[in-house]
C-alpha cells in the first residue's frame, strides 16, 4: 500500500502564505512525477502544479510566479508553497504521485486525502 499524508492546509488573508506538505509512505520502489492539484466548490479538479523526477516544474497559468512546487526524493515529500494568496485559491488542494512498487513495475497515480485551504478577510 502507498499513502499520501498532507499537511498546511488553513485559513490565511488574501495576499498571505501556506506551505502545503504530503509525504508519500509504503511500498514505493520508485515516484517520477509528484503534483498538486485542487478543486473549489462546484468545480471540477484542476492542476495545480507538477514536478517531474529531475525535470523542471509545469505551473498552471493562474498560479505562475506566486505558487512553488519542489520536491525532496529522499523523503518522497512534495511541498507547494503559496504566497500572495487571492480569494480564488480556495480549494481543496489534493497531493498526487506516479510511482511504481518495483524495479519492473507498472506506474500508478496515487492521491492524497486532501487539505483544505481558504482565503478570506
Amino acid at each position: 500500500q502507498v499513502q499520501l499524508v498532507e499537511s498546511g492546509g488553513g485559513l490565511v488573508q488574501p495576499g498571505g502564505s501556506l506551505r502545503l506538505s504530503c509525504a508519500a509512505s509504503g511500498s514505493i520502489f520508485r515516484v517520477t512525477t509528484m503534483g498538486w492539484y485542487r478543486q473549489a466548490p462546484g468545480k471540477q479538479r484542476e492542476l495545480v502544479a507538477t514536478l517531474p523526477n529531475g525535470g523542471s516544474a509545469n505551473y498552471a497559468d493562474s498560479v505562475k510566479a506566486r505558487f512553488t512546487i519542489s520536491r525532496d526524493n529522499d523523503k518522497n515529500t512534495v511541498y507547494l508553497e503559496m504566497s500572495n494568496l487571492k480569494f480564488e485559491d480556495t480549494a481543496v488542494y489534493y497531493c498526487n504521485i506516479v510511482a511504481t512498487k518495483y524495479i519492473l513495475g507498472k506506474y500508478t497515480a496515487y492521491w492524497g486525502q486532501g487539505t483544505q485551504v481558504t482565503v478570506s478577510s
